[in-house]
């Protein structure tokens, strides 16, 4: 058995950010000519009107207040509102390939390894874009990797489980080294028609180097003292496209073939369950809620966030103790608790203690206990 340490962490951002006042601009458009299009039929009862969105709406709602983004103008196409994403030839490396590899060869850089150091590559996302090969299969090509290489998807919480798959891996000694990945094209399947959820989401991608504890030379090492799943079967987050859809064509094009979620249950049902399985968690591997300097969470609402750690600590965190990347990132589902693991680490001196949790539709909720070497 082999102790197992994260040696570096990598993120891909993309080039266009859409701000809260693009983006409503875009949808108060949409509104303005849908209601003047079915004027009629909202004045008969047939139709209920549109109602406008705003920033301010947007920024209370959720503490978003830009998002980057994978094509922008598609976005922002009030004829349009979705991205415009050209498929790839089969002989080009797809676009999930492509952010992966980005945020996998910072990894690498980070970790002060190459690829030929890596035995596996595991992508753990919500938004696969094709059902096989597997992604992971197509990023271990593009970065030389050889070993092996597989897709997970337990949607936002997939980059913590595939962590410890990928612990498990290395401590059982079946491989010295494994990248995770997460790629997320997230405004894929968001409704930008949706006034309650058409600002949630936005694109990234992150990588994180596992690795054995007395192979690692990296500066930027954190022991992984334990990891904690929890799944738990509801319907409040949802998307139902699937390969089967051809095979039912009056459901073809119905908004559940996009994300579709009951946001106030998903709040008052997760928050206590997320509290509570990283406080037992802590509580397995002797350690307390106090010991810990930082907690790295799923950055998907601002208030859920500041809710699970209160619950927590039993009173207010502060900014340093539970950073926030989700006002400039918006919610990347599974990359959204690495991005703020990657960008929020390096201040912290040897010895501090984190906790880096996801949580999400399933419900899925992931807990990784760390310590920075």
């Amino acid at each position: 058995m082999h102790n197992v340490v994260i040696s570096g962490t990598g993120l891909y951002t993309p080039a266009n950010s859409i701000s809260n006042e693009e983006l409503v601009q875009s949808f108060n458009t949409y509104v303005a000519q849908f209601n003047s299009d079915n004027a009629a039929a909202i004045e008969s009862g047939e139709v209920q009107a549109l109602t406008e969105s705003s920033a301010a709406f947007i920024e209370k709602a959720s503490g978003i207040k830009s998002r980057f983004v994978m094509d922008k103008d598609g976005i922002l196409d009030p004829q349009r509102m979705k991205p415009r994403l050209p498929e790839r030839a089969n002989d080009e490396w797809s676009i999930l390939c492509q952010m992966g590899a980005a945020a996998a060869e910072q990894a690498l850089q980070r970790a002060g390894k190459t690829a030929a150091d890596i035995d596996g590559v595991i992508v753990a996302c919500s938004n696969l874009q094709r059902a096989y090969p597997a992604i992971s299969i197509e990023i271990q090509a593009a970065l030389g990797v050889q070993g092996f290489g597989f897709d997970m998807n337990v949607a936002c919480s997939s980059a913590t489980f595939g962590i410890q798959a990928a612990s498990n891996s290395v401590q059982l000694g079946q491989a010295r080294a494994v990248l995770v990945i997460s790629p997320e094209i997230c405004t894929g399947h968001l409704n930008f028609r949706d006034r309650d959820s058409h600002f949630i989401f936005g694109d990234a991608a992150t990588a994180v180097v596992v690795e054995r504890a007395d192979l690692a030379t990296s500066p930027y090492q954190f022991d992984i003292l334990g990891t904690k799943l929890l799944t738990q079967f509801s319907n409040s987050i949802r998307n139902n496209f699937g390969f089967l859809n051809r095979a039912a064509e009056e459901g073809v094009g119905a908004p559940d073939k996009l994300f579709v979620q009951e946001g106030r249950k998903v709040f008052r049902e997760v928050c206590p369950m997320v509290a509570e399985l990283v406080g037992k968690h802590l509580e397995e591997t002797g350690l307390n809620v106090s010991d810990v300097q930082r907690f790295w969470l799923h950055q998907a609402n601002l208030s859920m966030n500041h809710l699970i750690v209160k619950k927590l600590l039993g009173r207010e965190a502060s900014v340093e103790e539970a950073p926030v990347i989700l006002d400039t990132y918006a919610n990347t589902s599974s990359a959204g608790s690495v991005i703020a693991f990657h960008t929020y680490q390096d201040d912290l001196p040897k010895g501090s203690l984190g906790v880096l949790s996801s949580f999400g539709a399933g419900y899925s909720i992931g807990s990784v206990i760390l310590r920075k070497r």
